[in-house]
């Protein structure tokens, strides 16, 4: 009962959910793409507290003064605590270590011996043999140290001796090797017992040996306590001292003050409601920051907000940059200025328009200016770096211009760092070279967008100019076919070319694309090129043979055909909808006509007699499709002058807006004005019209 209570209560709550996500999936996918890459630029930020300063040695203080919020000690230098290194290092003398139970087991040895050498007291003098083990107990208690194993360590005049867990300095003059043992005992037996000093000289040498060896480990051991006894500090700076002021030059002393200040912060620990709300603070300023993108694109952009592959393809460019400049901070990079930041507006003005490529390039450069030292200087410099960069590839015609961008990058962030750095010390001789050296290799590093832009032509279908030229060369394989199979047909399209693309640079549209779509609109007629009229070589015509139903689909077959090859041939998406569009919904007029006349009481289908379209869905196809149409009509003029030209162009491009073919494209009646004045003015270049002069 209960269950079935549920099911009846939740069935048509879900039913209504899954068809609304079904209906929405496409939006509801484009708002995922957008909060997860807020999500994921928020989850690279630095939770710790910042220290928005570029410190430089040497340089006046350029911010406001800096006041320590709290206690904390002074880190010493890198180059104080190595040279403390070095010291520590020789304060710890050799460790040698003294093993007592050779002392032990060679005097029992020397004992023995005496006994079988001198066996009974008529050979051996009173007190002779307590005399000996007392003289080597002393020469093994000094110790009789061993060289071979560290040579090195005879430069030291003193050596720390290990004997029973208890360490003893002592001079090295004060230990013997094995020789200097038995010339001390030599000389002692001399003074007590000469008579027997041979024999017993004898019994000293089987029983002297080292019982002093150098331990490494120790030694090691040693040195390591010593490095680790070190402080890392020195002194420490009070809460409300002053740490420098503005203007002040920082010297090694305030340099160690910052530094240290910069490190504690740094690694301060936040509580887990600091870390929320550190957190929330991020969420606020990156929705903030990618929501003007959002809103940019919805109201002036829709062709592009509309495709999600294009929104994520954005977001993917801001995530990535913010992620790159993180990364690089995270690797205590010698300047922050050496990110690439400007491989997003090479990228992305690549792909679309200049207006997205700044937005893009300017939304990415407010969220990382918030982790930026001196976040304001940072970011006018970038963003004048990044407009250089976007202008400088208005029209990227050639590889070449890689490098011209990054040259102008350079001059960009050479004039405008040297302008702050100007206005920060009053002095021109103050500009840093250091990091002007920086700044050019975040110039160089730039070129890195040219292998990504390859890969993303890949991933996402994009063209890029580069690409587009490749398209639109006429010793393309396809465009070599066309040429040989259609030749006629090849011919009209390097005209529709010229005249789309004249129209295109007129209207503000994208030319290169625009030509290439125009030299491969056509590529269907390769199949049977024979049928159509620009191949006719002779008189006889094979429509003349076939219903005015069938002539017609074989026309209208073109454009299927067209974007078959074209799929097999691997030409882009973006140049076969050229190919679907060039003839939107028209009429094949001239088989349409002639059946109207000749059966005029006979049902019509239109739908045989019309192209399936899609319409033109944007300026560059809407102008393929008017070049097309006028360029194939001025071939049939029997009179060719400037009134039966303009009388051609307008009655051709106004039955096509009388047919509403391009309702579905962004095209103004400005710009289809603009687009005829361009037509005849080409027209009549073509066929040699002379500009008619008003007579007087």
């Amino acid at each position: 009962m209960r269950d079935r209570f549920f099911t009846d209560i939740y069935t048509p709550t879900m039913k209504k959910f899954f068809i609304l996500l079904s209906n929405y999936h496409e939006e509801i996918f484009k708002y995922v793409i957008i909060l997860g890459s807020v999500v994921l630029i928020v989850a690279a930020l630095p939770y710790d507290t910042q220290f928005n300063f570029e410190i430089r040695k040497g340089k006046p203080w350029p911010y406001e003064p800096l006041i320590a919020p709290f206690d904390f000690a002074i880190y010493k230098s890198e180059s104080e605590l190595t040279q403390e290194r070095i010291d520590a290092k020789k304060s710890v003398h050799p460790v040698f270590v003294m093993d007592t139970t050779i002392a032990a087991e060679k005097i029992a040895g020397f004992k023995d011996a005496y006994q079988v050498q001198f066996p009974d007291n008529k050979t051996h003098a009173p007190g002779e043999l307590e005399f000996c083990v007392l003289l080597l107990s002393n020469v093994y208690e000094k110790g009789i140290m061993q060289f071979s194993e560290k040579p090195e360590m005879q430069s030291f005049s003193t050596v720390t001796v290990l004997k029973n867990n208890y360490a003893e300095d002592r001079d090295i003059n004060t230990l013997y090797t094995v020789k200097m043992a038995l010339e001390y005992c030599a000389n002692e037996i001399q003074k007590s017992f000469p008579a027997h000093k041979d024999k017993l000289l004898n019994l000293f040498e089987d029983h002297t040996a080292h019982n002093v060896f150098f331990d490494k480990n120790k030694t090691e051991q040693f040195q390591k306590q010593a490095l680790e006894n070190i402080s890392i500090t020195h002194g420490m700076v009070q809460a409300g001292e002053s740490i420098i002021r503005k203007g002040e030059l920082v010297d090694n002393d305030k340099f160690q003050k910052l530094h240290s200040l910069r490190v504690e912060l740094q690694s301060m620990e936040l509580t887990f409601s600091s870390r929320l709300t550190v957190l929330f603070g991020h969420f606020i300023i990156v929705s903030a920051a990618l929501a003007m993108l959002i809103i940019f694109l919805a109201q002036f952009r829709q062709e592009i907000f509309s495709e999600n592959r294009k929104v994520f393809f954005l977001m993917l460019q801001i995530v990535g940059t913010c992620y790159l400049y993180v990364w690089l901070r995270k690797l205590n990079v010698p300047s922050h200025y050496i990110a690439p930041v400007c491989i997003l507006p090479i990228i992305v003005r690549t792909f679309f328009d200049t207006r997205i490529a700044l937005f893009t390039s300017i939304v990415a450069l407010l969220i990382i200016s918030f982790i930026a030292p001196d976040g304001y200087d940072y970011m006018f410099i970038q963003v004048i770096a990044g407009m250089t960069a976007t202008f400088s590839i208005v029209n990227l015609r050639s590889r070449s211009q890689f490098f011209i961008t990054v040259g102008l990058i350079f001059i960009s962030y050479l004039i405008t760092y040297s302008g702050i750095s100007i206005l920060h010390h009053g002095n021109i001789y103050e500009v840093e070279t250091e990091t002007i050296k920086w700044l050019f290799v975040s110039s160089a590093l730039s070129l890195a967008a040219f292998p990504l832009i390859f890969l993303f032509e890949k991933i996402f279908s994009f063209l890029s100019d580069v690409s587009l030229m490749e398209l639109a060369d006429s010793n393309r394989p396809l465009l070599r076919e066309l040429a040989l199979k259609a030749p006629g047909t090849f011919q009209h399209s390097l005209q529709v070319a010229n005249l789309a693309e004249a129209a295109a640079f007129k209207v503000g549209g994208n030319t290169l694309l625009v030509r290439a779509g125009a030299l491969y609109h056509d590529i269907g007629k390769i199949e049977m090129p024979l049928y159509y009229i620009e191949n006719l070589s002779t008189q006889n015509n094979p429509h003349d043979d076939l219903p005015f139903e069938e002539s017609a689909g074989i026309i209208i077959s073109h454009v299927i055909k067209g974007i078959e090859i074209a799929r097999k041939k691997g030409v882009p998406d973006q140049v076969i909808d050229f190919i679907r569009t060039h003839h939107g919904t028209t009429f094949v007029q001239y088989f349409y006509q002639s059946f109207l006349k000749n059966f005029p009481k006979e049902e019509l289908k239109e739908e045989r007699f019309r192209y399936p379209g899609p319409l033109p869905f944007s300026k560059e196809t809407a102008i393929l499709m008017m070049a097309d149409s006028v360029e194939a009509a001025s071939r049939s003029l029997k009179k060719v002058d400037q009134q039966t030209i303009d009388s051609l162009v307008e009655k051709i491009i106004n039955s096509q807006v009388a047919q509403e073919q391009f309702i579905n494209c962004p095209i103004t009646m400005r710009d289809i004005s603009d687009v005829k004045k361009i037509f005849i003015k080409m027209l009549m270049s073509i066929y040699h019209v002379r500009t008619e002069y008003p007579e007087h």
